[in-house]
């Protein structure tokens, strides 16, 4: 699917790994952001969910390869009726929960529907909107049938929200992060060090390591300086002065791990002066995408995105132009009432290292076309909360999902992490054929209407 509607003016980084070199241990010890603060959660459904941890102890039905392609986790296979409208998954056999109870399709039918339920007010109820219901045939089989023809329903549930949980637990999963998964919970301390120890149990197999510690770290800066002083064995997303001194270091190794992952700024598409699709257009052609990526992340440190937050892998990225434009901006402006150029503020964070450089970056790069950029630094602890999707313009990060999650998510009008506030029925209407299009080869509809940029 094609969509000129992209708002924020973005970086779309492969980002690298440094990890400590390989040795025999029995503890291995990572950070989190506590990017959510006090709401930091186990529940994977919930916006506060700390994923670092919830990978580790839970599983979904079906996760995505290392091609990128849909593989068996609790689910074993999967099959769809010649319409692509009711979808059959089988289920593993003798697969437990960390407390003994067997996983069963009822557990898989009280996953889904929590998410789709609107009092969970889940982040992830708008990829399962194309479900109409779930069913339990027997205690190994799930049965959905959709609202309409969807082939990429595989793709939608290896969403990283979409964990199996044991029926019933809605009250308690947010503490004890009960699941199927290779490790479980021995102590959560969002803020402190949350303690996993392997699972002897699980389905693949007891995992290489006895003990995993995540460990709270708001402050990009410090956890970098953690790395280097032994206190974590691992740490993705170094920007260029971090990777610098990694290579550097004969007790670090650097290693390449290409991601869909996406990083950027996004602006209130329904706040003044965000709220004029000509200022949008204006902050967008003011930026020199290349070489923001060349002082950011450096030039192998990933790719400019043009708008777009879709994988570089993905079968369904359209490539686009982005180039400079400082004229075109300045004209832009004066015709949307700022002949004098306009004043923004930024909310920065050292959530992310490479943040506050592109947030300088982009002061820079802007002045030229009569944008004056405020940079605001705003705390780490609890960005998520009280900053992103609160302030005007802000910075962002997406983590890999399919086309279809991105799109939804980032962009339907009805999205919970409709981050942009962008409103427009008739991208949701595209959203929606595109869901029920079983012919992949088919083009992408066109539309006369006016780019909504």
């Amino acid at each position: 699917m094609k969509t000129a509607r992209a708002l924020a003016a973005t970086l779309a980084a492969l980002l690298p790994l440094a990890a400590a070199p390989a040795q025999a241990q029995t503890v291995f010890r990572q950070a989190h952001e506590v990017g959510f603060g006090q709401a930091s959660s186990l529940d994977p459904a919930s916006r506060g969910r700390v994923f670092q941890v919830t990978e580790k102890i839970m599983s979904r039905l079906i996760r995505p390869g290392l091609d990128g392609k849909p593989a068996p986790d609790l689910a074993e296979s999967w099959s769809a009726n010649a319409d692509a409208t009711e979808w059959t998954l089988k289920l593993r056999q003798g697969v437990k929960f960390h407390d003994g109870r067997p996983f069963t399709a009822e557990d898989a039918v009280w996953s889904l529907t929590r998410v789709m339920d609107p009092k969970t007010d889940s982040p992830a109820r708008a990829l399962l909107a194309v479900i109409k219901s779930v069913e339990a045939p027997d205690a190994t089989t799930l049965k959905l049938t959709l609202t309409g023809p969807f082939a990429d329903l595989p793709l939608v549930l290896t969403d990283y929200r979409l964990m199996m949980l044991p029926k019933d637990s809605g009250e308690t999963i947010g503490r004890t992060g009960m699941g199927t998964g290779p490790f479980r919970v021995e102590r959560f301390d969002a803020a402190g060090t949350t303690t996993l120890a392997a699972n002897p149990d699980y389905f693949e197999g007891r995992p290489g390591v006895a003990r995993m510690e995540v460990i709270g770290i708001p402050d990009a800066q410090a956890r970098f300086q953690a790395l280097l002083g032994g206190q974590i064995d691992m740490l993705p997303g170094l920007g260029r002065q971090e990777r610098a001194l990694v290579e550097r270091s004969p007790r670090h190794r650097l290693q390449e791990v290409p991601t869909g992952n996406w990083r950027g700024i996004v602006f209130r598409a329904d706040q003044k002066p965000f709220d004029d699709v000509r200022v949008r257009k204006a902050l967008r052609l003011a930026v020199d995408r290349k070489a923001m990526r060349d002082l950011a992340v450096g030039p192998d440190g990933g790719i400019t995105g043009c708008d777009t937050p879709i994988s570089p892998t993905d079968q369904y990225r359209a490539e686009g132009e982005c180039a400079q434009d400082i004229a075109g901006a300045r004209r832009l402006l004066a015709e949307a009432g700022y002949p004098n150029g306009i004043d923004i503020e930024l909310s920065v964070s050292t959530v992310e290292a490479v943040w506050p450089v592109i947030g300088e970056i982009y002061q820079q790069q802007v002045v030229a076309a009569g944008i004056r950029v405020k940079l605001v630094q705003e705390p780490a602890d609890g960005y998520w909360n009280r900053v992103w999707m609160k302030k005007p313009a802000v910075m962002t990060r997406w983590n890999e999902r399919p086309a279809d999650a991105m799109l939804n998510e980032i962009w339907r009008s009805t999205s919970r992490w409709n981050e942009s506030g962008f409103n427009d029925p008739a991208f949701d209407a595209l959203l929606d054929s595109a869901r029920r299009e079983i012919d992949f080869a088919k083009p992408a509809p066109s539309t006369s209407r006016r780019s909504n940029t």
